[in-house]
């Protein structure tokens, strides 16, 4: 009796262990997010001072390295790195510019263009980001802040590029 209990729990074990590799299809569960923008310090004054973001140790791309993978065709770059927090786990939203204007136009609204077109922040105190909205001047889009049906505070903001951020949280 007792081998046979053993053996039902060396085959639970075993077969826990498999379901939860067999979930686990990605080395991390976080996204990082790569963004090409036209003025460096502005944008990183923007995620760091208006929507609250952490700045977190960057990295270079050598040019042989670009060229390689095929990311820039040759031009080396510096990469901005920012956080919601400073968590291994956290999404990684990472800056570069190649000092040049965007070739398409500033977006009024999300159908204007195709690709990421907005992201989504959920802070946890909507005040304080209202506060830093209204210190650093950003204009709020639409009639926000604005209530949600499920009693969220919305707010729309655009970086300095034109990328639509909403925050979405308990007011």
């Amino acid at each position: 009796m007792k081998n046979v209990i053993k053996t039902v729990l060396f085959f639970m074990i075993i077969n826990a262990s498999m379901a939860i590799h067999a979930q686990a299809k990605f080395e991390q569960s976080a996204i990082s997010i790569g963004v090409v923008v036209s003025d460096l310090e502005a944008s990183i004054a923007f995620y760091k001072d208006v929507v609250g973001m952490t700045e977190v140790p960057g990295f270079n791309v050598t040019s042989e390295i670009a060229n390689r993978t095929g990311l820039t065709g040759g031009l080396p770059l510096q990469v901005t790195v920012l956080k919601l927090e400073d968590s291994p786990t956290a999404t990684e939203w990472k800056l570069m510019s190649f000092k040049k204007e965007a070739t398409h136009p500033k977006q009024q609204y999300i159908q204007d263009d195709t690709g990421m077109q907005y992201v989504t922040i959920f802070p946890k105190d909507m005040k304080d980001a209202i506060t830093r909205i209204k210190k650093h001047k950003i204009p709020t889009l639409g009639e926000t802040p604005t209530k949600l049906p499920n009693g969220k505070t919305f707010i729309l903001i655009q970086d300095p590029d034109g990328t639509f951020i909403e925050l979405i949280g308990d007011l």
